[in-house]
């Protein structure tokens, strides 16, 4: 003798409403998994960031002079220190940049040390936009005033 048993259910919608909650769960456990899993692959797969460029050669270039304010005059050397694969920088830049940053200044402005560490940086910032990033530092190998 087989006893079968008969669910009591006369509303088929409450019979539905479990599944409903289950299937809502299961679909927001599987968006969470997502989430998580791309969050995790993007931060993997994320470009890195380049870092600071290294340095590579440094190019010497001849000295000029600069007029200055009341009929003195600077004699500058400038050597320009490229990053690492740079291609051979043309010099005519560098030194028309540094003709417009040094002439027709004071002879004491120029030969005050805190501000020419100031002309020295916007060189460097004028020389890495017309080299395109290429120059990364600048140095100075004369500097004499008359």
């Amino acid at each position: 003798m087989t006893v079968t048993a008969i669910p009591k259910t006369t509303d088929p919608a409450e019979a539905a409403e479990p599944r409903d909650k289950r299937s809502r769960k299961k679909l927001v456990m599987i968006l969470v998994v997502v989430l998580v899993v791309g969050a995790g692959g993007y931060s993997f797969l994320r470009p890195k960031p380049a870092g600071a460029p290294k340095p590579g050669e440094v190019v010497k270039l001849e000295p000029i002079q600069v007029n200055l304010a009341d009929s003195h005059y600077l004699r500058i050397g400038v050597a320009l220190q490229l990053v690492k694969g740079a291609a051979k920088a043309d010099g005519s830049k560098a030194l028309d940049a540094t003709i417009e940053e040094f002439s027709g200044l004071d002879m004491a402005e120029v030969n005050d040390p805190a501000k020419r560490a100031v002309f020295k940086k916007e060189l460097e910032k004028q020389l890495g936009q017309r080299y395109d990033g290429d120059v990364m530092g600048v140095y100075f190998t004369e500097f004499v005033t008359q």
